[in-house]
């Protein structure tokens, strides 16, 4: 599997759909990761799953 980079720009302009707090990028899980929320987003084929309902819940 090939490790992709994200433009910075782009990540920082996400936010969580559900508190709009910033996202966290962690290139490891292949996430953008809501600490506010305690979610996960999925990234894709390169592209971020921005729905709630196919984010991970995580532990803070």
């Amino acid at each position: 599997m090939s490790e992709q980079t994200y433009d910075r720009k782009m990540l920082e302009a996400l936010v969580c759909p559900q508190t709009q707090a910033p996202l966290h990028y962690d290139a490891d899980r292949q996430e953008l990761v809501s600490k506010a929320a305690h979610l996960a987003y999925p990234i894709r084929g390169g592209i971020p799953i921005m729905l709630i309902d196919e984010a991970r819940k995580i532990d803070d």
